[in-house]
């Protein structure tokens, strides 16, 4: 392999990649807010027993499990504003489509969690009298999102990962600039290389937050 490494050519680029760092970060960060908030109402819903209520949250859980999340990115972008003839900026697109598909898995985390609460505790607020609501927003709420959280912040990883697929709709996040610079410099490998880096830079205190959590979690169980 003859090839030579040059990175030189990126240094008066760093303005152009830490714009698109910033698109990135604001997609996964209010995708998050929005998987988390809704995850957990998506979750009640689908464990009603209500038949329909039920049903229609399980459907929404297994359309977006079950699709590419790039189909669902090009099918928010492309196909609403041919339904309803209305555009909206492609960076909330973005947020909605990453949102809702995080909000899917996280219903599904959530769900994990709320079926590990003790049945003695659900017994306890009964018997201190504690109304439905109370119920779920004391008592499940914070047990089901400590037992959740590893995988939370897993699919927060994700989630993080998944937002460079917007660049195939022209969103001018991390990725887009990157293959943007690559095209011009015809350096891809330096261009991909240092993009690379920079998701690998994010993502790794995650995970290793994660596993510092899952390691307690252990440690607490085996008490």
């Amino acid at each position: 392999m003859n090839y030579q490494f040059d990175f030189h050519f990126l240094e008066g680029s760093f303005g152009s990649l830490l714009e698109g760092l910033k698109v990135t970060i604001e997609l996964a960060v209010a995708s998050n807010i929005m998987g988390l908030v809704f995850g957990f109402l998506l979750c009640l819903l689908a464990m009603s027993r209500w038949v329909i209520v039920r049903w229609p949250a399980q459907l929404f859980i297994e359309f977006f499990r079950c699709t590419p999340a790039l189909l669902q990115i090009v099918w928010f972008f492309y196909c609403i504003p041919m339904m309803v003839n209305v555009f909206i900026d492609p960076i909330v697109m973005g947020i909605l489509a990453l949102g809702l598909n995080l909000t899917a898995f996280n219903a599904e985390a959530y769900r994990a969690g709320v079926q590990a609460v003790p049945k003695e505790h659900l017994d306890a607020c009964v018997a201190l009298g504690l109304r439905p609501w109370q119920r779920t927003l004391y008592v499940v709420l914070p047990q089901a999102l400590r037992n959740a959280m590893p995988v939370l912040m897993t699919n927060g990883i994700g989630s993080l990962q998944q937002s460079a697929l917007v660049a195939i709709v022209a969103v001018a996040d991390l990725m887009y600039v990157g293959k943007s610079l690559a095209t011009q410099a015809y350096r891809p490998l330096e261009t991909y290389t240092v993009v690379a880096l920079i998701y690998f830079a994010l993502s790794l205190p995650i995970a290793r937050l994660v596993h510092v959590i899952e390691r307690r979690q252990e440690l607490a169980h085996q008490r």
